[in-house]
């Protein structure tokens, strides 16, 4: 049975609704922006003000719907933290967008000069930290991956707060499917999402809550019962809360991932780009963006929350934490030694 500390049983209470539900809007999203305002303008590196005045857009439309938002320390933060309303989570990305590529596999690190410590004394409320995984990778790539997850779980329970953990397969130079876009693998195999969940559900990580992927193409979640067996295996996997995330899946497809998820007991979703991406391929008209992120994007978001009202699964109930669900006890030993005799 797993218990929690009473600063990762907030951070978790501060993410969802009253409910227990996780809708969270991602904000954090950095080359997704970057390279198309840079391919607009014709320049190399896409202007700061641009995209921070995008994602302040974000938080500034889609924060009345969200219990929680992800934002980056590069932008979203020093542009939008002050727009975002103190009733709503705060989850702080750790993880560089800048990952270095070998023939053998993909090593993630974090932004320079941020830590675990940092986001908690900004007044986070969890850290989330990508980390690319191929159980199929190089020896020395995983063992590095695996160390890195590692080392962030146990800062992390050093400073209390939860570690919300998104993983996601990718090409390896071998692949046909070669991209170093922050999209859905094409091709994917089940097996490789599954055997990386089965990894990283190891208590040695200290994972908190999933963000996963679907464990098939997104267009391929066809509601069958194939396909939502392997959706029941994720979270059987998994085991503890954990929420979907869309890596840039169109809303209808999206939609039709969550429905599979709910029903294998995912807790909500952390979804970006199916929520807002139609709203950005307006720029840089700001005055469309902003009406179709009010208009469209809400609209989407007000969808897929509705689902997850229906179909999403109390984290709080999740049957890691046993037949009293999620809580805390101050007689416990653990918080007498840690905190009242500190």
């Amino acid at each position: 049975m797993t218990t929690l500390s009473p600063g990762k049983l907030w951070g978790l209470r501060r993410m969802a609704d009253e409910n227990g539900i996780f809708k969270m809007t991602a904000v954090d999203q950095r080359p997704p922006i970057k390279g198309p305002i840079a391919a607009h303008l014709g320049v190399d590196t896409a202007p700061w003000d641009q995209v921070a005045r995008f994602k302040g857009l974000l938080v500034e439309t889609l924060q009345a719907q969200s219990t929680a938002m992800l934002l980056d320390p590069h932008y979203a933060i020093p542009y939008a933290v002050d727009m975002l309303s103190p009733t709503k989570g705060l989850i702080v990305t750790l993880e560089d967008s800048l990952f270095e590529e070998t023939p053998e596999g993909r090593f993630s690190s974090d932004i320079d000069d941020w830590s675990v410590a940092k986001i908690k004394r900004m007044g986070g409320d969890a850290v989330k930290v990508l980390a690319w995984y191929r159980p199929d990778a190089g020896d020395a790539v995983n063992a590095a991956q695996k160390d890195y997850v590692k080392r962030i779980g146990e800062e992390c329970a050093k400073h209390d707060i939860p570690f919300l953990f998104e993983l996601l397969v990718y090409p390896l130079a071998t692949d046909a499917h070669q991209t170093k876009e922050y999209i859905e693998m094409q091709g994917k195999k089940a097996d490789d999402v599954l055997a990386s969940v089965e990894e990283f559900a190891k208590p040695d990580y200290g994972v908190d809550v999933f963000k996963l992927e679907s464990p098939v193409n997104a267009s391929d979640a066809d509601g069958s019962s194939g396909v939502q067996a392997v959706f029941d295996e994720m979270g059987r996997l998994a085991g503890r809360p954990w929420v979907m995330l869309s890596a840039g899946a169109g809303k209808p497809e999206f939609a039709r991932v969550l429905e599979h998820a709910f029903a294998a007991g995912a807790s909500g979703f952390l979804a970006g780009r199916a929520i807002w991406l139609d709203a950005f391929s307006a720029y840089p008209d700001w005055e469309r963006i902003k009406i179709e992120l009010e208009g469209g994007a809400a609209d989407y978001m007000g969808q897929i929350s509705r689902l997850a009202d229906a179909k999403a699964a109390n984290w709080a109930q999740h049957f890691c934490y046993g037949e009293g669900g999620a809580r805390f006890t101050p007689a416990d030993a653990s918080f007498r030694h840690s905190y009242a005799e500190a």
